[in-house]
């Protein structure tokens, strides 16, 4: 309760009133992905439910293997994942801020310049290395706790190449120290580098942030989600048809729980509940089955409309509809939607369904032979040819006022019950369908229409009764 009391008071302020600020510092050298967004996430979150500030900083220090493609990554999968960064920060375009500050180091006898023995071709004559006073320092870790290192056998380490070519160290030290940075939440790879940066900001006179080492983001071999091993880019889920706020939610809740059996969240609902001290220490694995239920519960609540914009944005992409010239009414689909969704876990799942041919039955009248339409305990195709008769004939007199599927159920429910629900319901749902699998009839009576139902019924009713009379 103590631990958790001081956390708390933590993250409202450091001691000189100043409020939360966390940073989010990718290396542009690899596409985005869910190892790293995961990071960004507890560090948004973090900030935003103490009123913070949330920068993102790109330190592309590694000139040969930093591209602009990987920072162009990074930023739209952050907008598209609705993480808004307050500030953002290229180290490239901070060189004179490190030149001056590594200076003074030098100037105050606090780094120097190292004559270095090449190993490697490429390899530097000169270096500043930093001078370790060889000390213990510790630091308290909101999710692990006191954590301690003797310094000694860190030796003098290397700080920049040059004063115009700062190393990691040195630069996120710098700037997390001039960017004010209160909360360094990341993951636990980086515990190792925690001694070298505290004594650099012992050095430079700069506050010690609190620190926040994450549990791994786990594969599914339980090793580390990385670039190189299994980590898919962000922007590949948001191909295959995710939807972001899935994403998030996903995310947040590897590592961490809200301590309720609650999994569905929205972003302020994350927000409001986030608490770093409930951040588990082991490594939590990224399950795209997971995943896939979160976005699945997800697609539930996306309002009506915007589910039907992007429904029809994806039944466009169908190479089948664009082949075949296809269309489909936006009543239908409006009708069609609960069913579909029922289908899908993702959007790209819409496309796929429709180019399967698993719902041509919305876009053209089916082809089948009358045989098709007989149930399969049924004796004589006569009987199926009076069943659809008299089932069109019931659904004629259903108003068009009326024309529900609780209605349509109710018009000819007790005739299927007399006379049998599969020799009466199979043909009426194989000559709206043509598939052994598809939507009940009700359902699909009541996304046709009247009209188009009559029609089906009536081309169903003239094939069997031909095909009856032509091989009694």
């Amino acid at each position: 309760m103590i631990r958790r009391l001081l956390n708390l008071f933590r993250g409202k302020s450091r001691g000189n009133g100043s409020k939360v600020v966390t940073r989010f510092a990718p290396s542009p050298t690899g596409l985005f992905h869910a190892g790293s967004y995961r990071t960004a996430v507890f560090s948004y979150l973090y900030a935003k439910k103490h009123g913070g500030k949330f920068i993102l900083r790109i330190e592309d220090t590694d000139r040969a293997r930093s591209t602009k493609e990987y920072e162009d990554n990074i930023i739209d999968s952050l907008k598209w994942l609705h993480l808004d960064y307050d500030e953002m920060y290229r180290q490239s375009e901070r060189t004179s801020i490190y030149r001056e500050y590594l200076e003074k180091l030098l100037a105050d006898g606090k780094a120097y310049v190292s004559k270095e023995e090449p190993k490697e071709a490429g390899d530097r004559s000169e270096v500043i290395r930093f001078r370790n006073p060889g000390k213990r320092v510790s630091f308290d870790d909101i999710i692990r706790g006191p954590i301690e290192f003797d310094t000694t056998e860190l030796g003098d380490f290397i700080i920049a190449k040059s004063v115009d070519e700062p190393v990691f160290h040195f630069a996120v030290v710098l700037d997390d120290y001039l960017m004010g940075v209160t909360h360094v939440i990341r993951g636990e790879d980086h515990i190792s580098n925690t001694p070298r940066q505290i004594l650099i900001q012992e050095a430079l006179g700069a506050p010690i942030p609190t620190y926040a080492h994450l549990p791994l983001v786990l594969a599914s071999d339980r090793s580390k989600l990385s670039k190189r091993h299994g980590a898919k880019p962000m922007t590949f889920y948001r191909d295959q048809g995710f939807i972001p706020e899935a994403l998030l939610n996903y995310m947040a809740l590897i590592g961490w729980n809200p301590g309720t059996e609650k999994e569905i969240f929205t972003l302020p609902e994350l927000i409001d509940s986030f608490d770093l001290s409930r951040v588990q220490k082991g490594g939590a694995s990224f399950s795209e089955e997971k995943l896939l239920w979160v976005n699945k519960e997800h697609l539930k609540r996306v309002p009506h409309d915007a589910f039907l914009v992007e429904v029809l944005n994806r039944i466009n992409m169908s190479k089948r509809v664009v082949d075949h010239g296809w269309h489909i009414s936006s009543d239908a689909l409006s009708r069609f939607a609960p069913t579909l969704l029922d289908h899908i876990d993702t959007y790209a799942d819409v496309t796929k369904y429709i180019d399967d041919g698993e719902a041509d039955y919305l876009f053209t009248a089916p082809k089948y032979d009358a045989l098709s339409l007989k149930w399969k305990n049924e004796k004589e195709l006569l009987n199926t040819v009076q069943y659809l008769a008299d089932v069109r004939k019931a659904l004629e007199e259903v108003k068009e006022s009326k024309w529900t599927e609780e209605e349509i159920k109710k018009a000819v429910w007790a005739y299927a019950e007399q006379h049998g629900r599969g020799n009466v319901l199979w043909p009426y749902r194989y000559a709206l369908s043509g598939r052994e699998k598809s939507p009940n009839p009700f359902t699909l009576s009541y996304v046709f229409g009247k009209a188009e139902t009559l029609k089906r019924l009536e081309t169903a009713w003239k094939l069997s009764e031909s095909h009856a009379h032509e091989h009694p």
